[in-house]
């Protein structure tokens, strides 16, 4: 990460104070006005594109006003806009979706429904996610003071870039933004002021970037106020990489020198900068990393750690355990909401519990709207993002500061660059409110769900449902290390199936009787859509859990990485599809497991069976 530039004097308490004071206004104010925001944003982006094919198409013919694009535009998913994203890949470039030329593509991370998604965004994307940037750390700053002080230790990381047959880039959002002016060139600002050196970051091999990250923060230990990733499976990913080479990390720290396994002559001259021969160092990280227990050890390694800066709301939640147990219960922070169609809202609460983090929308990022989410049963229903809306559902949609509190609303967006009324595919429920801007929680990703027969099964469900059978292995001092599903409808009828990689700690083996009482217990946390094809209808088999082999995560994500998933967006599948995918869980499954009955079920509990 890059020192303050030459001839730039470093900002006063003062003026760092003046400069948060103005940011924390500029949300009031949005958040105050967020309809006329909105109202505001949606005119510029249609006056700005008034002559696009796109929107000629349709027949908008110039209108900015929100009730003549709702009524004329559709709302629409990937597949809707896939042919004219493939002709501007191909080399189109007059305006089909937007005025500005489309500047690169933005790669989806593709580990949900294992298909890489093209998103169009033009130059001035970047100052728009910059400025978003800009807000977090003077919104944290209102809760952890003296930020400013030291430094951050965060794992970055890019990815390898592809081109389309037309030329343009594509890659990640966050290569794209790694790799831009906008965070190379950055002019210095303490909140920025990271233990990595850009070349660290901007190395394209994992191993080197991540060893190169890794010895840069130990060698800066005492500065690290704050550390984090993006995603909470990428920093427990640097723990464990930790666990696997302090050797070498405390030789070089000891010798003020750079093994051979680092060759990037870049990292190298970057590294060299702030590598020092330390025995003392070395030997006190040493003394830790050798304890049988590695509980607190990023408290015990970097002791002014304040909080861990990562994504735990959605499937990532299932870290959280783990993370507490490296940090000794440092404060988990989830500071933003984005994705690679628009960078949506920051959490104005950081220090609060995972569980209840709440992303407020800035009504400035692009223009929101929101479909309504009917449960049953408390299961999201079966309205998929591959299906295109009818008149009925597209009237539902409800603008930014019109949303109920309590209700779940699937997001819609138009954007910038190119998008008019997508839907993402995430699901939020309204928590609350700032000023007049809605406060969402995550829920899920619309479309990942597992599905047999009229069974619909969503992520947090399932979540749900695996946390209360991982209660069972308690006894035996052993916990879910991964997990991932897949909806098996080769056998007859269909069932369930579960892979589990297990850390096993306690000496007394696990008995086959304890894993068929972790199927029963899912089937019975599912919701009774599930459990009536199970018990009446006989349409679901019964739920499998197969045990995997230590370090089959590792080799999924390996293997998604080269097909070209980004390390920055990995996320473990909760639902996997891709018969590859499938047939690397299955070479490395250890054991097998069924639910040995069918779990209760009561028709009078079921609103289901009436619609029959």
């Amino acid at each position: 990460m890059p020192v303050a530039p030459k001839n730039t004097q470093w900002p006063t308490d003062h003026s760092l104070e003046l400069k948060n004071k103005k940011i924390l206004q500029f949300i009031e104010d949005v958040t105050s006005k967020a309809d006329e925001v909105q109202k505001k944003v949606l005119e510029e982006i249609l006056s700005r594109n008034a002559h696009v094919e796109y929107l000629r198409k349709h027949g908008l013919n110039g209108h900015t006003d929100r009730q003549t694009f709702k009524k004329i535009m559709p709302v629409i998913t990937y597949e809707d806009i896939q042919p004219h994203i493939d002709r501007i890949a191909n080399g189109d470039t007059s305006p089909i979706l937007c005025y500005k030329p489309i500047s690169e593509f933005l790669t989806s991370s593709g580990t949900s429904g294992g298909e890489r998604k093209l998103m169009p965004t033009i130059e001035e994307e970047l100052g728009r996610r910059s400025r978003l940037y800009s807000l977090l750390m003077p919104v944290m700053s209102q809760f952890v003071p003296g930020l400013d002080k030291g430094k951050g230790m965060y794992f970055l990381f890019i990815k390898s870039e592809a081109k389309t047959p037309g030329g343009l880039v594509a890659r990640p959002v966050l290569t794209s933004y790694y790799k831009s002016s906008h965070f190379k060139d950055r002019t210095y600002d303490p909140y920025t002021n990271y233990t990595s050196p850009n070349e660290t970051i901007l190395c394209l091999d994992s191993f080197q970037s991540m060893y190169s990250q890794l010895l840069c923060g130990l060698c800066q230990y005492k500065e690290v106020l704050r550390m984090g990733a993006v995603f909470a499976s990428g920093f427990i990913r640097a723990i464990r990489f930790l666990e696997k080479h302090w050797p070498l990390l405390c030789n070089d720290i000891r010798t003020g020198t750079i093994g051979a396994q680092i060759t990037d002559q870049s990292v190298i001259e970057a590294v060299m900068k702030i590598l020092k021969p330390d025995p003392k160092l070395a030997d006190f990280i040493e003394a830790e990393c050798r304890k049988d227990s590695w509980q607190g050890i990023i408290a015990r390694l970097w002791p002014n750690t304040k909080y861990v800066d990562v994504i735990v709301t959605g499937t990532m939640s299932q870290y959280i355990p783990t993370l507490d147990y490296y940090s000794n219960g440092l404060p988990l922070v989830c500071t933003m909401y984005a994705s690679s169609e628009c960078y949506f809202g920051v959490n104005l609460k950081p220090l609060c519990k995972p569980s209840e983090v709440s992303y407020t929308l800035l009504p400035t990022m692009a223009y929101f709207e929101f479909l309504p989410v009917h449960r049953n049963n408390g299961v999201t229903d079966s309205i998929s993002v591959t299906k295109s809306l009818n008149q009925k559902e597209q009237q539902e949609l409800v603008d930014l500061v019109d949303v109920k509190l309590g209700h779940e609303y699937e997001l819609v967006v138009t954007t910038y660059a190119g998008l008019y009324r997508y839907r993402v595919g995430d699901v939020l429920r309204v928590a609350g409110f700032k000023n007049k801007a809605p406060q969402f929680n995550f829920i899920c990703r619309k479309n990942v769900v597992l599905s047999i027969d009229s069974d619909k099964t969503d992520e947090v469900e399932l979540q749900n449902a695996v946390k209360n059978a991982v209660n069972n292995l308690l006894p035996f001092d052993a916990t879910l290390a991964e997990y991932t599903s897949y909806a098996d409808t080769t056998s007859n009828p269909g069932h369930y199936v579960l892979y589990w990689e297990l850390s096993l700690n306690g000496k007394t083996p696990i008995p086959p009787s304890i894993f068929e009482d972790c199927c029963l217990t899912i089937e019975e946390s599912l919701n009774s859509v599930y459990c009536q094809g199970r018990v009446c209808d006989k349409s679901i088999g019964p739920l499998e859990i197969k045990i995997v082999e230590p370090g089959t995560f590792d080799k999924l994500m390996d293997y998604a990485i080269s097909l070209g998933a980004s390390i920055n967006q990995y996320k473990t599948p909760r639902c996997v599809k891709f018969a590859p995918i499938i047939e690397l869980l299955n070479s490395r499954a250890v054991s097998s497991y069924f639910s040995p009955k069918c779990p209760k079920w009561l028709p009078g509990h079921k609103q289901w069976s009436k619609k029959n």
